[in-house]
This record gives C-alpha cells, sequence and structure tokens, in this order.
C-alpha cells in the first residue's frame, strides 16, 4: 500500500459540507409550517436534522481516519449483521410500519433503516470479493453468479418490508460494481432480460406499483390519488423560473406538496431558488462524481478501487433517481437525495460511506 497522506481529497470534503449546510437551511425552509402545525414548533425537523447531520459528520471525520482495509476484514461480519437486521425488522412488535413498509426498527426517540446500513456493507463485501475473484467475474458460475446471489438475496429481504427504491440503488449500485471488474457485456445483456421481466413481475404483484407506474405516465389521470405528489411537484418547480420565488417563500409547502422536507426536497429548493439554484447543486453532485471516480481509479489496490467506485455510485444512482421522480421523469420511489433530504439513517448512512472514500483519497495516486 502507498504512504498515506496526511489530507484527504479537500475538495470532497468542502462539498459534502456545502451540501450538507444547504441540506440543513432546505430542510428547515421545507418542513417549517408542517413542523409548526404537527408539533408547534417550526424547527422541530430541522433540529433533528442538524442531529443526525451532526452525527454524521463526526462518523466521517473518525472513518476518515480508518484505514480502508479494515472494511474488508469486517465485510462479512457487516453483512452478515445487515442481514440479521433485515430479518428483525419484519418482526412484528420491533418493526416500525411507516407509509405501508416495515423499514424501521425503533430505538428510543428515533429509529434507523437497516436497508440503508445494507448497502454499504454490501458494497465493502462485493468489492472484497472481487478484487479477490477478479480473474473468475468473466465466468458465470464461479464469479457472475457467487456476486449476484448475495446481493440479491439482499434484494428480497428488503423486498419483504416492502421497499422497492432502496433495493434498486443497492442493486444498480453492486452491478455497476460487477461491471467495471471485467465481467461480459454478453452476460450483462441476458442477466438484463431477466432482470426486466423479474421487475415487471414486481410491478404487476402490487397494485401500488402499478398506480406509480401509470400515475408517471399520465399523473392527472388520478389527480388527487396517485399522481398528486407528481403534480404538486412539478407545480412547484415550474413557478421558480430562472432565480425562484426566494428562500422561504415557497407556496407547495403550504400542504400542497406531502412531506416536503424529504423525498422531494429538491422541488422546494427549484421553486424558491430557481433554475439556477437547482443547477448549482446539480454542479455540486457532478463534481462529487468527478472526485469519486478520480479517487478510485488512483487507488493503490483493486479493493480500494472497487470500494470507491461502489460509494460513489451509490450517490449518482440515488441523485439521478431521485432528481428523475421530482421532476416527473421516473415513478415515485422514495428515494431521499443524498445530503439534502430529511433523514436520520440516510443521512448518517451517506455521510459514513464519504468517509470511507476520503480515506482511500489519502492513499489515491491522482
Amino acid at each position: 500500500m502507498t504512504q498515506k497522506r496526511s489530507t484527504p481529497d479537500f475538495i470532497l470534503v468542502i462539498l459534502t459540507l456545502l451540501l450538507l449546510t444547504v441540506g440543513l437551511i432546505m430542510v428547515y425552509s421545507a418542513s417549517a409550517v408542517w413542523a409548526t402545525y404537527k408539533f408547534d414548533d417550526s424547527f422541530f425537523f430541522a433540529k433533528r436534522q442538524l442531529l443526525f447531520a451532526s452525527v454524521g459528520v463526526i462518523a466521517m471525520f473518525f472513518l476518515m481516519n480508518i484505514d480502508y482495509w479494515t472494511w474488508r476484514t469486517w465485510a462479512k461480519v457487516l453483512v452478515i449483521i445487515c442481514f440479521f437486521l433485515l430479518i428483525i425488522v419484519l418482526v412484528p412488535g420491533i418493526g416500525m410500519e411507516r407509509n405501508g413498509s416495515r423499514s424501521w426498527i425503533g430505538v428510543g426517540a428515533f429509529s434507523i433503516q437497516p436497508s440503508e446500513f445494507m448497502k454499504l456493507a454490501m458494497i465493502a463485501f462485493l468489492a472484497k470479493f472481487l478484487s479477490e475473484n477478479q480473474k473468475k467475474i468473466t465466468t458465470i458460475k464461479k464469479g457472475l453468479f457467487p456476486s449476484l446471489g448475495l446481493v440479491f438475496l439482499a434484494f428480497g429481504m428488503i423486498m419483504l418490508q416492502p421497499d422497492l427504491g432502496t433495493g434498486t440503488v443497492m442493486v444498480g449500485t453492486c452491478i455497476v460494481m460487477i461491471f467495471v471488474s471485467g465481467a461480459r457485456i454478453s452476460h450483462f445483456v441476458g442477466l438484463g432480460l431477466i432482470g426486466i421481466v423479474g421487475f415487471a413481475g414486481l410491478v404487476i404483484s402490487a397494485p401500488y406499483r402499478i398506480k406509480r407506474i401509470t400515475s408517471f405516465l399520465d399523473p392527472w389521470e388520478d389527480a388527487l390519488g396517485s399522481g398528486f405528489q407528481i403534480i404538486q411537484s412539478l407545480y412547484a418547480i415550474g413557478p421558480g423560473g430562472l432565480f425562484g420565488l426566494g428562500l422561504g417563500q415557497s407556496r407547495q409547502k403550504f400542504f400542497y406538496l406531502p412531506e416536503p422536507q424529504t423525498d422531494f426536497i429538491f422541488a422546494i429548493l427549484a421553486e424558491e431558488l430557481g433554475f439556477i439554484g437547482g443547477s448549482f447543486i446539480l454542479l455540486l453532485f457532478a463534481l462529487m462524481l468527478w472526485r469519486g471516480v478520480r479517487i478510485a481509479l488512483g487507488a493503490p489496490d483493486l479493493y480500494g478501487s472497487f470500494l470507491a467506485i461502489g460509494i460513489i455510485t451509490m450517490v449518482a444512482i440515488q441523485v439521478m433517481i431521485n432528481i428523475g421522480v421530482v421532476i416527473g421523469l421516473m415513478p415515485v420511489t422514495g428515494i431521499t437525495l443524498p445530503l439534502l433530504s430529511y433523514g436520520g439513517s440516510s443521512l448518517t448512512l451517506m455521510l459514513m460511506a464519504i468517509g470511507v472514500l476520503l480515506n482511500i483519497s489519502r492513499y489515491s495516486r491522482y
């Protein structure tokens, strides 16, 4: 392993903290009305987000100083723990149900979402497998099936909650990792066809998923039902124009767009800060992707490269899906916007993952 530098990627640190700061401001702006109505405290969600952010930043700086090879050593244990959590979250009385999904485990006044932590554990484990079996990845029996088998087992456990959005991010991230490790394109074509059939089966098996697809294609067909969120999101983005209505001046957060501080926070941001503000956020994410790819390419070993590409791919997929949903290009999935959306598990997990990426950057040759 190459000698460790004294400082991590400074640009990535600045981008992370800048996005986190914007997220804290927008969580307050988007949630103040709803928080005042429900909790008589306009800062209710903002204070909790600040707490989550503080814990996440501490975890990020802690992991930034922990040798990333530690994740290789403990990858198997972490995956086993996450599988155990995915099992117990399904147990009535332990798992908490929200919006039709049993995805949370209550811890005092707070809750954790095991599926979020499975994403990072699976990335660490798959990076270990691929770095140790790269020559076998071109074969189906010894390379492709063993790597994908565990991924789809985890996906199946997540779907029992059900949580199609988080499962899709995990599977998409792992497929990218396997592809860049040298897997044959012909194998991916065959698996892709199987995946399309399987995805169609998942959609057909649940009526609410069919409604999400139809509402995505024509949200005005059921404007007060399945298409409501997308329509209200577009009503937020449209009036924002070039420069926006001004910070704090959103109209859609007045009980039109449900829980705007979570998955649809970008709609409020675009309404208040306009096309310029939205483009600035996308630019920050693009720069983060650039730094992550540079770190992956410059990593001193295969494990570091696969781990880095897995982390930055997870971020990129979440951003693409979330923005796609908000602007009406994708069906509603329930995916948060990294570092901006309200949420304890998702925010903490993302900052932890960036901490690991920053540690890799201390060894990266670029």
